[in-house]
């Protein structure tokens, strides 16, 4: 098979767009791919600061690298969740590759603040995914703040965008689907959120991973076993084996035609935000933030085992 570009050896075929490229000519495509997935959306300009969260996936690291090589004033955070075997491994990766390429990094480290996925799954009678996307979400928003960030950029592939799209519309969540896009405006103590590789599948962003000698963390987190999103992502996996390039064609539809009416309904359903009396960060539950609502709670977990463990406790 040759490249569609030069005519020389393909090393990448891809269906979804009837082509074939050398490895040169796909590092081009998917740069292109990556451009234009900016610039059609306007996530940001050169001229501002971009706050990029790391997990140690090819997605991740790709974005940062591309990135950085187009020229963008970016900085990795990656969120240590002191998850064992897993966090160590996914930290050393995001360590190695900014040091190989002398991009800078910031680290939180949750067991430092209390927050140690595994204390907070035993502590919390809560599906721990959930809990753990909240507690990310929280960090991103409160670094880029902080550090006075124009936006978070997410490694946020196709294939995840299309499964959380799916995953909104099979529950009719207008809330959701009024927000679901690449870009999320700044407001109320929240910085922009930007997903520049929405228009890039996984498969596509393995190959560059790959074509780059990325090195990157693998292992699927030991809490994700049957989640739903997993089911989604390989449903419409195999719809795209059987329809290439509906993927793509089903997320841009919605995107010029589906959402802004659902965003309609989400402004209608949004309530009044204010700042958590313990930590400043903007929240509608009440008096305090949903992270630091679970901080108490592990903080109760963790008073009440120690109590049980004095002696004439009962057991």
């Amino acid at each position: 098979m040759k490249c569609k570009i030069c005519k020389a050896e393909a090393a990448v075929a891809l269906r979804s767009h009837n082509a074939a490229f050398c490895e040169k000519c796909y590092a081009a495509f998917f740069r292109r791919q990556v451009q234009k997935g900016i610039s059609s959306r306007n996530l940001f300009s050169m001229s501002e600061k971009i706050l990029v969260a790391l997990s140690g996936g090819k997605d991740s690291l790709a974005l940062m690298l591309e990135l950085a090589e187009l020229g963008y004033n970016v900085t990795g955070l990656f969120i240590d969740l002191a998850i064992p075997e897993s966090s160590p491994a996914a930290r050393a990766q995001v360590e190695g590759f900014c040091a190989r390429h002398k991009l800078p990094l910031q680290i939180v480290d949750l067991a430092a603040e209390g927050l140690a996925m595994p204390l907070v799954k035993k502590a919390l009678r809560r599906p721990v995914c959930s809990v753990c996307g909240k507690i990310k979400r929280y960090w991103f928003n409160r670094a880029a703040m902080a550090g006075c960030y124009d936006a978070i950029a997410t490694g946020h592939n196709l294939d995840d965008e299309v499964a959380r799209l799916l995953s909104n519309t099979l529950r009719w969540d207008a809330s959701y689907l009024g927000s679901q896009g690449p870009r999320l405006e700044a407001g109320n103590g929240f910085a922009r959120k930007v997903k520049p590789l929405w228009r890039l599948s996984e498969f596509e962003t393995a190959n560059y991973a790959f074509l780059r000698g990325i090195e990157h963390h693998m292992a699927p987190c030991p809490y994700s076993a049957g989640a739903s999103f997993s089911i989604l992502k390989n449903l419409m996996h195999r719809l795209e084996g059987a329809m290439p390039g509906r993927k793509l064609d089903f997320y841009q539809g919605f995107l010029e035609k589906g959402r802004e009416n659902f965003a309609q309904a989400a402004k209608r359903e949004d309530m009044p935000l204010s700042p958590c009396s313990l930590c400043g960060q903007p929240t509608s539950g009440g008096e305090i933030c949903g992270v630091c609502s679970i901080k108490r709670q592990v903080g109760e977990y963790i008073k009440a085992g120690r109590k049980a463990e004095e002696p004439g406790s009962a057991l």
